[in-house]
């Protein structure tokens, strides 16, 4: 069992910055991809970013490719999503994810586990 906590969301304006956490509970962070899913109001959620569970491998949404960057921490097991030149689409609820696949992709279908999403609000 996973658990997901995210933290850092909040209010920002159209070219500033952000980085989410994700702390995660169990012994076995180390051997799951993790991921970041947002989902905008009136939209489906979609995949933004992953990273294999050595940290290896990393994919990202062409929406997002060149302005965020995941990385994470497998001793203080948790990953993170700095997001810069922020825009107003990027505005939704983001939610970190953690799958027992492989990764670097993943979708809503692999995804094992799912924190209970955090708040991000860019304004124009």
């Amino acid at each position: 069992q996973v658990q997901l906590v995210e933290s850092g969301g909040g209010l920002v304006q159209a070219g500033g910055s952000l980085r989410l956490s994700c702390a995660a509970s169990g012994r076995t962070f180390s051997r799951y991809a993790m991921g970041w899913f947002r989902q905008a109001p009136g939209k489906e959620r979609e995949f933004v970013s992953g990273i294999t569970w050595t940290g290896g491998s990393t994919y990202y949404a062409d929406s997002v490719k060149g302005r965020f960057t995941i990385s994470r921490d497998n001793a203080k097991n948790t990953v993170y999503l700095q997001m810069n030149s922020l825009k107003p689409e990027d505005t939704a609820v983001y939610y970190c994810a953690a799958q027992r696949m492989s990764g670097p992709i993943m979708t809503r279908a692999t995804v094992d586990y799912w924190g209970q999403g955090t708040q991000v609000t860019v304004s124009s």
